[in-house]
C-alpha cells in the first residue's frame, strides 16, 4: 500500500507547496536565468561612464560647448552564455559616441560576462571593480576614464547590495561558479558564490554574490551566518 504524503499544515508550508505546485523550480537553470538579469546593469553603467566620458560632463550638467548633449537610448539584445540580455544604449545628439565596452555591431559578450558578473560579489572592492574594468578595456582608456566609468559602476553595484531584501523566501538555492579575474598574482580562476530565492509569489531573485579563492564548507557557513 503506498505511503500517503503528510500535508502541509503550517503557513510556511502550505506556501512552499503552492509554488512547488504552480512553478517549474529547476535550481541550476532558475540561477542562470536570474544571472543573465543583471548583467544588462553593469553594461549600461559602463556604457553611462563612456557617454560621460565623450561628453566632458554628467547627465543634467550644462555642457561647457552646448553643442553636443545626451538624445535618449537605443535598444540592443546582448548574447551571452546564459541568453540573451536586453540594454539600452546611451545616443548623443551629434551621433558621435562611439562605444567600446560594446563597439556597436557587437552583440556577443561572453569572453567577459564573468569578469562582468564578478563587480556585484561582496568582497570586490571598488580598487578591484577599477582594476577588472582596466582589463576589459585594456589600452582603449586612460585612467581618468577608467575612474569615471568605475564611479557610474559602483553607484549600480552599491545599490544593489544595499538594496532591501523580504523578511521571508520559502524556497532558496545555492550554487558556486568560477571565473577568470586579473588579480596581482596574474590571471586567476576565483569563485563566485550565488545565492536564489523564490518569494511568496514565485518571483526569482539574487540574494547576493560573494567571491572567494575557492568554494569550501566554511566560506558557505559564513554567507548564511551573514544573511
Amino acid at each position: 500500500m503506498a505511503k500517503c504524503k503528510t500535508p502541509p499544515t503550517t503557513p510556511g508550508e502550505q506556501i512552499a507547496q503552492q509554488i512547488l505546485n504552480n512553478y517549474d523550480i529547476k535550481s541550476a537553470e532558475d540561477v542562470q536565468d536570474v544571472l543573465k538579469q543583471i548583467f544588462g546593469p553593469i553594461f549600461e553603467s559602463m556604457l553611462k561612464g563612456e557617454m560621460e566620458n565623450h561628453l566632458g560632463h554628467k547627465k543634467h550638467e550644462r555642457s561647457e560647448d552646448g553643442d553636443n548633449v545626451r538624445n535618449g537610448y537605443s535598444s540592443k539584445t546582448l548574447k551571452t552564455s546564459l541568453g540573451e540580455v536586453p540594454i539600452r544604449v546611451p545616443r548623443d545628439r551629434q551621433s558621435t559616441f562611439e562605444p567600446q565596452i560594446i563597439k556597436k555591431h557587437q552583440r556577443d559578450v561572453s569572453s567577459i560576462e564573468g569578469k562582468v558578473l564578478a563587480m556585484y560579489a561582496r568582497g570586490m572592492s571598488q580598487r578591484d571593480i577599477a582594476a577588472t574594468i582596466e582589463d576589459i578595456y585594456g589600452f582603449q582608456m586612460s585612467h581618468e576614464q577608467i575612474s569615471t566609468i568605475t564611479g557610474c559602476v559602483m553607484e549600480e553595484v552599491e545599490a544593489w547590495r544595499n538594496r532591501p531584501l523580504q523578511s521571508f523566501y520559502p524556497f532558496a538555492f545555492v550554487d558556486c561558479i568560477y571565473v577568470s579575474l586579473r588579480t596581482e598574482y596574474g590571471v586567476q580562476q576565483v569563485a563566485v558564490y550565488v545565492m536564489l530565492a523564490y518569494d511568496v509569489n514565485g518571483c526569482k531573485d539574487v540574494l547576493g554574490l560573494w567571491i572567494n579563492e575557492t568554494e569550501s564548507k566554511h566560506a558557505w557557513m559564513q554567507i548564511f551566518d551573514e544573511l
